[in-house]
């Protein structure tokens, strides 16, 4: 009769312990190799994914084999996204460059006037917020004066601090009350349009005078509401969106090098 105690082990679980030994044998084994060779490729995951084409015989390759997903699954989705991504875009061109123009003019008369830009956004857009003031206060590309920019995103005191004492609805809206002065431009960024404190930074921005201009997706209210213009991006992908959205940056920098960087 089978003895039962602490220190019994099924069988079954000692095989799968055993396979999984030989599994992390494997990894380590050709892991260095793997490393090395994406050193070599200049840390390319596109070359490496080459090699293992033109090598498909190498242990590299056959180990990789069964981690890969299918390769034209990856391309076809790659595909799209960069499809999708040309069309939102292209839509930009033909129905939204208006809109584009007359924003980046309104950038370039308050900086002209010596006001200042103030922009604010959450997650990817707080990141194209503190891009563009960066653009503006260093240089896009040509070699010109800085111009006064505010990310209202940055300052990890002043965000936590306004969250804790008076709610995340506030902490864009309270630093505009103290930044602002009537001439300055809010960027406000929204992808969905519906951020309750870039909404909030847009009302107190048009109390105090400011010029508000909206990056919004498919959808802008309420944000649109408070915008002397809202530009819109076509798409109601978050992603499209926010590329849309820095292009549209890069954009106003550009008109900001060519109109006022001759000026200074």
């Amino acid at each position: 009769m089978r003895r039962l105690d602490a220190a019994y082990v099924p069988f079954n679980e000692v095989a799968r312990l055993t396979q999984k030994r030989r599994q992390a044998a494997a990894v380590q084994k050709v892991l260095p190799f793997r490393i090395s060779f994406l050193r070599e490729l200049g840390g390319s995951i596109g070359n490496y994914v080459n090699f293992l084409r033109r090598y498909p015989g190498s242990t590299a390759a056959n180990e990789e084999t069964a981690l890969m997903t299918n390769d034209s699954n990856a391309t076809n989705l790659l595909t799209r996204s960069l499809e999708e991504h040309l069309r939102v875009l292209k839509t930009l061109l033909e129905s939204g460059l208006a809109d584009v123009e007359s924003s980046g003019r309104v950038i370039c008369d308050a900086l002209a006037a010596g006001n200042k830009i103030l922009l604010c956004g959450n997650g990817g857009s707080a990141a194209d917020a503190q891009h563009i003031a960066a653009e503006l206060v260093g240089r896009y590309e040509e070699q010109r004066r800085p111009f006064p920019a505010i990310a209202l995103t940055t300052d990890t005191s002043a965000l936590t601090a306004l969250s804790n004492d008076f709610g995340f609805e506030e902490v864009f809206a309270r630093q505009v009350r103290a930044l602002a002065k009537p001439g300055d431009v809010l960027v406000a960024i929204s992808t969905s349009g519906k951020s309750p404190n870039v909404v909030k930074a847009a009302e107190t921005a048009r109390s105090l005078g400011c010029k508000i201009i909206g990056l919004t997706g498919l959808s802008a209210e309420p944000l649109a509401d408070y915008c002397f213009i809202a530009v819109k991006v076509l798409s109601e992908r978050t992603a499209r969106v926010q590329e849309g959205h820095i292009t549209i940056g890069h954009l106003w920098c550009e008109m900001v090098d060519e109109i006022l960087g001759k000026q200074s």
